[in-house]
């Protein structure tokens, strides 16, 4: 079981391929930000992105700074790209996705709207803006801004989404104040906190939340967590040693009171330390022979506290959902066990919350993502209607 469940760990992103090129910042490079920073939601700046950056669906293409809160509860700043479609608004404005992406990893070289979109999520992203959809898609509080971002944390993570789509809503473009989120994987995750905490974020504004839709979600990743510790059992590779030091990392700079180097060896804390500036390829490569049991002397939890942390940090409810929710399984998904998010949907069926559950028999989980359009079009249409 503790196999099975290491599989999420190492599939809340995508897996490593070569080196990233240098970040191209767009003329706005915010990593020292040191400014005033108002209350969330405001914009504090756009300029244009850098036209290799952009998808092929997109008639224009911002970078955009923000101001959220992080996960120590303090006024933070963030980054986004904003796309537009190429066809004009309709009336009342384009409707808007927020895109909530995966694990790119926690160093500001590693922040998205600096770099390419991969070829399956620029093929994504250009099917909403053809669908005459706006797409915000937010790089967390800590890629690209000061301070850490904090990986799997899901309130901070959804506070930041809201946020970004609050301080697009106060570009000069006409954007609708309808929007949804979607996220993959990781992604999958923050979509889902994202619709559990969206309207109570967004209250004061104009914004009128509709709906989410989550692919390959890594429901329950906390119990993976928790199982940490010098006698766990992963999956062979390095991507698990890779996920392990950026959970570590993001824990122990949310959580210093819980003191996580006591229960890691030398090697953990390199790891960790490691983990907060490099990103997830080159982690993979600087990792190759590393396993997680090598990274702690004892089990996470024999700290006290550490149980209930981990829980507050990463967990997601099953209720308290105020909008519809679409939830896609493919069920050769060997990197997220589909039974973890049939189980979900089943606790979010129990509870009344309204769930539309699909499952593609034949996708594995990065196919899920396309294969899922289709139903998934269909159900933000009749979410935004």
């Amino acid at each position: 079981m503790v196999a099975l469940l290491l599989a999420v760990v190492a599939s809340a992103g995508c897996a490593p391929t070569e080196t990233e090129a240098a970040s191209a910042w767009s003329g706005m490079d915010a990593r020292d930000y040191d400014g005033p920073i108002p209350p969330p939601g405001q914009l504090l700046g756009t300029v244009p992105l850098d036209e290799e950056l952009s998808v092929t669906g997109a008639g224009e293409a911002f970078r955009i700074l923000y101001s959220t809160v992080d996960q120590h509860g303090r006024p933070a700043v963030s980054t986004a790209a904003v796309f537009t479609p190429k066809t004009p608004p309709p009336q009342g404005g384009w409707p808007v996705i927020a895109w909530a992406h995966g694990t790119v990893g926690l160093g500001d070289d590693c922040t998205p709207s600096t770099r390419s979109r991969s070829g399956r999520d620029g093929e994504y992203l250009s099917h909403w803006l053809d669908e005459g959809y706006a797409v915000v898609g937010t790089d967390y509080a800590g890629l690209g801004t000061p301070g850490l971002m904090s990986y799997l944390n899901s309130v901070t993570t959804a506070r930041g989404v809201v946020d970004s789509v609050a301080a697009a809503r106060h570009m000069n473009l006409d954007l609708s104040p309808k929007w949804a989120v979607v996220g993959q994987s990781q992604g999958g995750g923050a979509a889902v906190a994202t619709a559990r905490w969206a309207t109570e974020f967004s209250d004061g504004t104009d914004l009128d939340y509709r709906g989410a839709v989550a692919t390959g979600t890594p429901a329950g990743v906390e119990s993976v967590v928790k199982q940490a510790g010098p006698g766990m059992v992963v999956p062979s590779g390095p991507m698990a040693s890779v996920y392990t030091a950026y959970i570590v990392a993001a824990l122990r700079d949310a959580r210093p009171d819980l003191n996580l180097d006591q229960v890691l060896t030398s090697e953990g804390r390199a790891a960790a330390d490691e983990a907060e500036t490099v990103c997830a390829a080159d982690l993979a490569g600087a990792l190759p022979d590393a396993t997680p049991s090598e990274f702690f002397t004892a089990p996470i939890v024999s700290i006290p506290g550490a149980a209930e942390a981990i829980d507050r940090f990463m967990g997601i409810p099953a209720s308290g959902y105020d909008r519809p929710m679409f939830l896609g399984v493919g069920m050769r998904d060997r990197d997220v066990p589909p039974s973890l998010t049939l189980r979900f949907a089943d606790e979010l069926s129990a509870n009344g919350q309204d769930v539309t559950l699909k499952v593609y028999p034949d996708a594995d989980h990065s196919g899920t993502v396309l294969d899922s359009i289709p139903d998934s079009t269909a159900f933000l249409a009749h979410a935004f209607s």
